[in-house]
């Protein structure tokens, strides 16, 4: 270091003591891990992340292991208590024990007596000091070639050459760790929020420990904290007068139940609503106005929602992309990819925050009105694309929607005099309960509706109708049959052709349940011939379908086929892929009746791989039935049965069976039956068990013919069936977004379960995964 006035103290060769852990530091293995690597890439990394989400503490550790690192020290400058900017280059002086006269600006005091330092210096909490902190870094940085900075902000200090760590919270599920009442394989699966909340209950009521039985309780308790480490050591507090069980029913109130801190702290890290306000200070007036307006959103929102549903009344909507992007930068909406998509979402502490804010403005209900209308469009354009090229992303969408279309429900339906909206929502939502298997969702809000206003008129028409097929494919003829009766007799006194012929398709599939394939074929036509006089292609798609299937099962091949390729020519030529799938399925049931087994195979696999990408379980379930009677025709019964045994776990998992197509029920016996006789039963069931215990996306890839049966994984692995699963395409060299379009989850899911086997194996990175598979391989 250079050498100054000699009144002047240097630092000590490795600094002053960072500040003890008086608690266990649990979990952020990988995040250590990164920061590490920044700071030897960068020399000015910033830990971002909203408040409590352990941004100080994770800095400190990093300083603790870093510091051989750093001969001429690590330097913690704890910034929060700061309120004047102008004191911040003093602080920084009076923490490095750098004395500056009167005479000298203090910063160039400390430029000169640490320009040659090979240290590193932490900025905490920079946040409320954002352009000092961004100019003081900046400054040293040039100034002193060896010196890096280490900092931690609600947002980026936005100086160039810096490399942002954004801090996220601690994941609920993950890695064993051992107690009394011990899983199976030795352990309680527990993730590192889970570990923490554990830990700090055990400080507080001592011989607390994870069981079996208090687990699902805390991984509530600490998904409902968004597994924010100060909310979870906050609350593990509590337990000094309440029972886990009291403490999760207790957590509507956590503004309040949460307010007692170590007194050792800032007040603000002593509750958590004095944490949030701190935040909400740091916004401007437009922000603060956006954070409350979007807390109306459930599941995260887009850019379009925001701009429609948050502008006006004090929000520009020019404005709208500039304020996202300032509640982004501090840590307030949480940037996420979705689908080539970018969406944002609040943690739910965050987000009741701001619904506390948005009802005492006394805007809530003109705020949840603008929400509730901005869905309703949304179902309407949904519902016009439906049979063309963007079905699958019309359904991705509203699947990714799902929870701000239940809000915008239950807004209508709570408020009065706006049921009549809600109904027309739940009937414009059709395709989006029965492709993702809502039915039992769907038709509680279609019976809610129905309830509250009984006027007739062709919004109550089409959602008896809609009520009416979500009834048949559960099974319920007789409640379908009620409500066609009424829709037929509401289209009749609307003089509707078109509510008509959909009560006729309808009925033809209650006709078909029944295996009376005349008079389904007499009401198919019906429907088929007025559809088609319409233009009505959906409802014509459906019709073909169903005529196709209905002639096949009573023998009629030239018509089914015919049907069937007219059906299936129609939605090709719109680019329509679900009622495609079906049309091929249907082509398929009669190819096989035909003998022509290979043709038969080729056709369901193509109806199977289109209801994977839609992701469509009744229609897999369907597929998957047809191969287990192909399979047997082929006397292949050891993959029938395995077939079979997929099968009932589909069923299992959609809580139901093809009700829909109940006329083939009967093929479904033969095949079990034939394949038992031929197999033998014990021989039979094992094959059943082991298809039924096959991961769904295995499953798939069987039943498709891309792979064969994965080999069980060797006894001792730390790993779940479906983790196995997961690493076995980590080892291929999938990523996770490969991986989640493989298995048909969830990217977010996928992302999980690939940091669960890094944490249960102790790796850190997918090459060690890929190497760990290899090695446990049968050769």
């Amino acid at each position: 270091m250079k050498a100054v006035k000699s009144e002047q103290v240097e630092p000590r060769p490795h600094g002053p003591p960072l500040p003890a852990e008086v608690t266990s530091f649990v979990g952020r293995r990988h995040e250590v891990a990164e920061v590490k690597r920044l700071l030897s890439a960068s020399r000015l990394v910033t830990l971002s992340g909203v408040g409590g989400v352990g941004k100080t503490r994770l800095a400190a550790r990093v300083g603790t292991l870093v510091r051989r690192a750093f001969p001429d020290g690590v330097w913690l400058v704890d910034l929060a208590a700061l309120a004047n900017p102008g004191m911040l280059t003093p602080v920084v002086c009076e923490t490095l024990q750098v004395e500056a006269s009167s005479a000298d600006p203090p910063l160039q005091v400390l430029i000169d007596h640490i320009c040659d330092a090979h240290a590193l210096l932490i900025l905490d909490n920079c946040e409320h000091l954002l352009p000092e902190a961004a100019l003081l870094a900046e400054t040293l940085l040039r100034a002193c070639p060896r010196l890096r900075i280490l900092a931690t902000s609600r947002q980026a200090l936005g100086v160039a050459g810096e490399q942002t760590l954004s801090i996220s919270s601690l994941p609920v599920t993950g890695r064993t760790v051992t107690g009394p009442d011990t899983a199976p394989d030795g352990g309680i699966v527990a993730g590192d929020a889970v570990r923490l909340f554990a830990e700090r209950a055990e400080s507080v009521v001592p011989g607390f420990t994870l069981t079996q039985d208090n687990l699902p309780t805390v991984e509530r308790i600490c998904h409902r904290l968004d597994a924010l480490p100060l909310a979870i050591e906050l609350a593990a507090v509590r337990l000094r007068a309440l029972s886990v069980h009291q403490l999760l029913a207790r957590l509507d109130d956590r503004f309040r139940l949460l307010t007692s801190g170590s007194r050792a702290v800032l007040p603000r890290h002593q509750t958590l609503r004095a944490l949030i306000d701190w935040s909400y200070g740091l916004c401007t007036e437009p922000e603060r106005l956006l954070w409350e307006r979007t807390s109306v959103f459930s599941g995260g929102l887009d850019l379009e929602a925001a701009e429609t549903v948050c502008a006006g009344d004090g929000i520009d909507r020019d404005d709208i992309l500039e304020l996202v992007i300032g509640l982004v930068d501090k840590s307030i909406l949480l940037r996420e990819e979705h689908s080539g998509t970018v969406r944002y979402r609040l943690l739910e502490t965050i987000r009741q925050y701001g619904r506390e804010r948005l009802h005492a403005s006394g805007t809530t209900t003109r705020v949840q009105q603008r929400h509730r209308d901005h869905y309703r469009d949304l179902i309407t354009r949904a519902e016009h694309d439906w049979f063309g090229p963007d079905q699958v992303a019309w359904l991705d969408r509203l699947r990714t929607e799902h929870p701000n279309l239940r809000a915008a429900l239950e807004y209508s339906f709570s408020t009065a005099d706006e049921s009549a909206v809600g109904l027309e929502m739940a009937a414009g939502l059709l395709h989006h309960w029965m492709v993702n298997y809502y039915l039992t969702e769907g038709r509680g809000w279609l019976d809610r509706g129905l309830a509250a206003g009984t006027e007739p008129g062709a919004v109550r028409a089409k959602a008896l109708c809609a009520d009416a097929w979500m009834a048949i494919t559960q099974g319920e003829s007789g409640a379908a049959l009620r409500m066609l009766d009424e829709a037929g007799s509401i289209g009749d006194l609307l003089g509707s052709r078109s509510v008509g012929a959909y009560v006729a398709l309808f009925r033809g599939m209650v006709a078909m349940y029944a295996t009376d394939a005349d008079s389904a074929i007499r009401y198919y036509k019906e429907a088929a011939a007025v559809h088609r006089r319409l233009g009505d292609r959906k409802g014509l798609a459906l019709g073909l379908i169903w005529l196709c299937l209905a002639c096949s099962f009573q023998g009629s091949s030239k018509s089914a086929l015919e049907y069937g390729q007219e059906g299936l020519t129609l939605c090709d030529a719109a680019g329509e892929r679900w009622n495609g799938a079906y049309a091929t399925m249907a082509l398929g049931v009669e190819t096989w009746r035909e003998g022509d087994l290979r043709g038969a195979t080729e056709l369901v696999r193509r109806s199977l791989r289109s209801h994977r990408d839609l992701d469509d379980p009744l229609g897999m379930g369907v597929d998957f039935e047809i191969l287990a009677w192909v399979a047997t025709a082929e006397k292949d019964y050891e993959r029938a049965a395995r077939l079979l045994g997929i099968l009932r776990t589909t069923w299992r998992l959609i809580g139901a069976p093809p009700s829909g197509c109940g006329h083939l029920v009967r093929c479904h016996e033969e095949c079990a039956s034939r394949t038992r006789a031929a197999m033998g039963g014990h021989a039979f069931a094992t094959a059943c068990e082991a298809g039924a215990a096959l991961p769904f996306g295995n499953a798939l890839t069987y039943a498709l013919g891309e792979r064969r049966l994965p080999v069980a994984d060797p006894v001792g692995s730390p790993l779940t069936r479906r983790e196995t699963e997961i690493a076995d395409l980590v080892a291929e060299g999938m990523s996770n977004k490969d991986i989640a379009a493989r298995l048909v989850i969830a990217q977010r899911t996928a992302e999980g379960h690939v940091e669960h086997i890094l944490n249960k194996l102790g790796f850190n990175s997918r090459a060690q995964i890929g190497a760990w598979v290899g090695k446990r391989r049968p050769r």
